[in-house]
């Protein structure tokens, strides 16, 4: 009984050893077969560690090749630990002229640190993004030391800070490295930054270096090569009137190269190559300066649509470039009055003084016998309602019609909206870029994609307008300028200009201009040239100005300074 017992216990025994046995087969497996790679990778990165080698950002640069944005190298120094166990007299020596040269006292706990460097050999950072003129009096006092070690990094630099911010954008960090985080930096952050080269380094248990290998070459980034021109943009900016928000464009009406974009607010690009707390990235959002105006806000384009509804008059024959019109001062529709432009009477006046002076009656009378899809027609051709192609995000705006009323909020048209719609109020709503573009199609008889990149392909799309009609409606912003809305600016010596002014509600007229978001949107647009140079078309939206008075003297401003470069220029070649 007791020999069977016994038995039974080695048995027992017996097979939970071969148990065991076999689950430590079977681990051994599991770690030395099934997991040989990741395991030994992971005992590399206990001797091994990869660096990355980040070669400067490509630059972005203006037409004329004058940079706007680059880099500027940051100096940094070490301490390359040597292996002594204490620091001696020389290396304290050593410390103090660093001290001297950098302004800075080493703390204890400084102290601290340099000396575990030392004895273990390592590496420590001891100061950052030291003078060119503290890293030549460095080099020159401690060049005998093998101590001091001294690292060249590259920062971004933006030397205009604020100016032409929206196209340039910024940069982020993220993680040890910065990427772009809006307009071209971001757009092109493969070009810019290039491709990280890395050197692999092989250490000893207490972090001593003790091998040094570039196992991946690193690949500058590309410069970016704009079509701005700096020049125009810092005058741009230097005009703009303070405390506004709006927008500034300047076109090539040809090719479609934008030499000036400005949107109000701005901001420093500068200002996120540090770390922000949130008190500061939250003052930085109450102004809302990342909002690219030009391409992303969308206004009514108040009487700078007159041109289109000319056209449509014009092309349908509702009216013709002989037609009179008399203007009372106000048309009677539908038992309500509509007021001309300031409320007072032009009298009997011509399809071009109606342009010029900007005469409501009269384009009322055109709306009530112009369908208000033929007008969305109209609108359509000259680019308004859709993307203009630019490289950057930006709205389509709208142009309304009835089933697009019906589709949104179940409504029929009726036809009092049509008199708002051809003065270009109502639900109409543009970008100041699709207004460049429109007013560019003007002077060339084509639709031009703008451009911010001088490699881009220049894209037209032919204008389906009569010249005869184009003809009559540059002469009518000619009018506009010599004895319309905007005669200001036809004083200027030396400058052919063709203008349109506008002045666009943002509320109800009853609720008047008691605050200031109820205040009027004010635009002014142009075809300009100095003498017999390449022309350049205009755009200007400042947000509640009020009056067209504001974006007229602005461009007034702008013109003057032009003329003075242009001569300045002219003197240089001469």
């Amino acid at each position: 009984m007791l020999i069977n017992y016994l038995d039974q216990k080695i048995r027992q025994l017996f097979i939970g050893i071969l148990v065991l046995i076999f689950i430590i087969i079977i681990r051994l497996f599991y770690l030395q077969i099934y997991n040989t790679d990741l395991l030994c990778s992971k005992s590399k990165k206990n001797f091994i560690r990869i660096k990355k080698i980040l070669l400067p950002r490509g630059n972005i640069v203006d037409a004329n090749n004058h940079i706007l944005v680059t880099n500027r190298p940051v100096y940094n120094i070490f301490w390359q630990g040597t292996g002594n166990k204490n620091l001696n007299e020389n290396q304290f020596l050593l410390l103090k002229k660093i001290e001297k040269i950098i302004g800075k006292e080493f703390l204890n706990e400084d102290l601290l640190k340099i000396k575990s460097t030392e004895k273990y050999s390592k590496i420590l950072q001891i100061q950052t993004d030291i003078t060119f003129e503290q890293l030549s009096k460095i080099l020159e006092q401690t060049s005998h030391s093998n101590n001091i070690y001294i690292e060249t990094n590259f920062k971004r630099f933006y030397p205009h800070e604020s100016i032409a911010c929206h196209i340039v954008g910024y940069l982020s960090h993220m993680n040890s490295e910065t990427i772009g985080k809006m307009g071209l930096e971001k757009l092109f952050e493969d070009q810019l930054k290039g491709q990280a080269g890395e050197i692999l380094n092989t250490i000893n248990s207490v972090g001593k270096n003790l091998s040094r290998e570039e196992i991946k070459q690193p690949k500058p980034g590309k410069n970016i090569i704009t079509t701005i021109d700096i020049h125009l943009q810092k005058i741009a900016e230097a005009v703009f009137p303070e405390n506004y928000k709006g927008a500034l464009i300047i076109m090539d009406p040809e090719n479609g190269a934008i030499k000036t974009i400005l949107s109000r607010p701005t901001f420093n690009p500068a200002t996120f190559l540090n770390q922000l707390t949130d008190e500061e990235w939250n003052e930085i959002q109450e102004k809302q300066p990342f909002l690219n105006r030009a391409f992303n806000a969308c206004y009514p384009p108040a009487s700078i649509f007159k041109l289109i509804t000319t056209s449509a008059a014009l092309e349908l024959g509702i009216t013709h470039q002989d037609s009179k019109w008399f203007c009372q001062g106000f048309m009677n529709f539908g038992n309500r009055n509509y007021f001309c432009s300031k409320q007072h009477n032009h009298g009997l006046i011509t399809t071009q003084e109606a342009v010029a002076k900007s005469c409501n009656t009269f384009f009322y009378n055109i709306a009530k016998r112009l369908h208000i899809d033929d007008l969305a027609a109209y609108a359509n051709k000259f680019g308004l309602g859709e993307k203009t192609g630019i490289i950057f995000a930006e709205k389509n705006g709208l142009v309304p019609t009835p089933l697009w009323k019906y589709q949104t909020f179940k409504e029929h048209w009726w036809p009092g909206e049509t008199l708002s719609v051809v003065i270009g109020q109502s639900y109409l709503l543009v970008t100041p870029i699709q207004i460049a573009r429109f007013i560019c199609s003007i002077f060339t008889g084509y639709l031009v994609k703008p451009r911010l990149l001088e490699e881009e392909e220049i894209k037209k799309v032919p204008l389906d307008i009569k010249h005869e009609t184009l003809e009559f409606l540059k002469q009518s912003m000619k009018t506009v300028v010599t004895t319309g809305t905007g005669h200001i600016v036809s004083k200027i010596k030396d400058i052919i200009i063709y203008a349109k002014t506008g002045t666009a509600q943002t509320c109800a007229l009853s609720k008047g201009e008691s605050e200031q978001k109820y205040i009027a949107h004010a635009w002014f647009v142009s075809n300009f040239a100095y003498k017999n140079q390449k022309p350049y078309i205009m755009v200007i939206i400042i947000e509640h100005a009020g009056t067209s008075s504001i974006p007229i003297a602005t461009a007034r401003n702008l013109l003057l300074e032009y003329r003075k470069l242009c001569r300045e220029n002219e003197n240089i070649k001469n």
